[in-house]
């Protein structure tokens, strides 16, 4: 059945493209490396912890394409994954508290910071909120880098599965009213659940749409 916000097609569309047999294709600890700029790309940020690796393991339906674990601030590099067609996946570093030398941190920041301003073919970012907890202050300072570099982003929660109807819907309408003068923000708030599967056929599905909005 689709979702009010997506037609059939569309829903379906978002299950063919990971349907396919997604891999891990590059890994860049700073901008020299990064690979070459081929493919629509799509980067997946939020705080450490999260659960980036989590949502990209049940888009894909692969639980052990990219790594998850327990400890903030594990994914250290910028992962990128393919399937082999127009759409490369980024798992970014996770901002805010991780456990790690603050050197180490900060090198991470400059490189999210260095990424989002240079990536041409960086269609959107998919910012990642935990429903639990809502926005806080690191996720506003990254809507303020992503708004000045002028890159479309996106907001996702994650482990909604976890929230009340009521206080998941207040999450939702706290942060759409954050987004509404944000410039580069895409005013649709998803939510999503890497664990019980809600909301990962609408996340598949508005990815399809914009993917073909890129061809």
């Amino acid at each position: 059945m689709a979702s009010p916000d997506f037609t059939a097609a569309e829903i379906e569309a978002g299950r063919k493209l990971f349907a396919a047999a997604w891999q891990f294709t590059w890994a860049s600890s700073s901008v020299d490396t990064l690979p070459p700029m081929r493919d629509v790309e799509i980067a997946f940020a939020g705080r450490s912890n999260v659960g980036k690796s989590s949502l990209i393991n049940a888009l894909a339906g692969q639980n052990g394409l990219a790594r998850t674990s327990h400890t903030p601030g594990r994914t250290q590099e910028l992962i990128f994954f393919s399937a082999g067609g127009r759409l490369t996946l980024v798992d970014m570093p996770g901002y805010g508290f991780a456990q790690a030398p603050r050197d180490k941190v900060r090198a991470w920041t400059a490189l999210i910071h260095d990424f989002l301003r240079g990536r041409v073919n960086l269609a959107r970012v998919y910012v990642l909120i935990d429903a639990r907890h809502g926005l806080k202050p690191p996720d506003t300072e990254v809507f303020d880098s992503l708004d000045e570099a002028a890159v479309s982003y996106q907001v996702v929660l994650t482990k909604s599965d976890q929230v009340k109807g009521p206080a998941l819907a207040a999450v939702l309408e706290a942060t759409r009213a954050a987004l509404a003068e944000r410039p580069a923000a895409f005013p649709v708030v998803l939510a999503t659940s890497a664990r019980s599967g809600a909301g990962i056929s609408d996340l598949r599905a508005a990815i399809a749409r914009l993917l073909a909005e890129h061809r």
